[in-house]
């Protein structure tokens, strides 16, 4: 199959919508209960924007989206400006056609210019084919918080995966 990597600007937030909406309704990708909304796209697509953050996407040959993912902040203190918290998300007829490790890929290479030091993922304990693609590329288990979430009627394990970048050469405080 051909694909290739793009940034995943707003006119792909129909596609996007619909492959989280899939993923949270149908899986423990995303601890959350209820379907966004075009609305909440939004603002979410505002706030990347705002902060730099960049949207990147996997399409095949016919332009359809075949899976995204981004960053963002890891916690609100200023401290913490050299980490941030990535997601990805592949459309559930595409998954293991190495996409994620495509899009995993391009989100390190750009921490890596943006100059973050750190890039930290919350997996689900139970999916073992995000936690070996984490592995493969780099990322050590640095957390399990039991309990971390109630979906599906069963508790739910997190566990904490981080990949520590060569970047920024000279960090500040401030």
């Amino acid at each position: 199959m051909s694909m290739r990597l793009i940034a995943c600007d707003r006119s792909r937030s129909g596609a996007v919508l619909a492959i989280l909406n899939e993923a949270i309704e149908n899986s423990t990708a995303l601890y959350d209960y209820q379907a966004r909304t075009p609305a909440m796209m939004d603002a979410w697509y505002d706030a990347k924007e705002k902060a730099r953050y960049p949207v990147i996407g996997v399409i095949d040959a016919a332009d359809e989206l075949l899976g995204f993912g981004s960053y963002g902040p890891f916690r609100a203190w200023p401290a913490y400006k050299y980490s941030v918290e990535h997601s990805l998300y592949v459309e559930r007829a595409h998954r293991g056609q190495g996409i994620g490790r495509l899009l995993l890929t391009e989100l390190i290479a750009a921490a890596t210019r943006q100059d973050y030091h750190m890039l930290i993922g919350g997996i689900d304990a139970q999916n073992a084919a995000s936690i070996a693609l984490h592995r493969r590329l780099g990322f050590e288990q640095c957390g399990h918080i039991r309990h971390a979430g109630f979906k599906f009627n069963r508790w739910l394990d997190l566990t904490l995966h981080q990949l520590l970048l060569k970047t920024p050469a000279h960090p500040l405080e401030g």
